[in-house]
């Protein structure tokens, strides 16, 4: 079973869990969105990162480890 959080919530959850990730402490996170049609389990996504002086590699690597580490834990409210 998920937690609920709100979008605010998640979107502030996904940045700090990415800019954890070594490369990445100069990537933000605007927001996550919600999958429409996804009613259960992640029903969430990050549809875009701004990177700063991170390289895109490391970005996504730790975007993709991110949302599957929270999607294990959260689901947006």
């Amino acid at each position: 079973m998920t937690d609920a959080k709100s979008q605010d919530e998640l979107t502030l959850l996904a940045e700090e869990a990415l800019r954890a990730h070594p490369g990445c402490e100069t990537a933000h996170v605007p927001t996550v969105a919600a999958l429409p049609h996804v009613r259960i389990g992640r029903n969430w996504e990050i549809p875009s990162v701004v990177l700063g002086d991170s390289l895109i590699s490391d970005v996504d690597r730790a975007v993709m480890s991110v949302h599957r580490q929270l999607g294990r834990k959260f689901h947006l409210a």
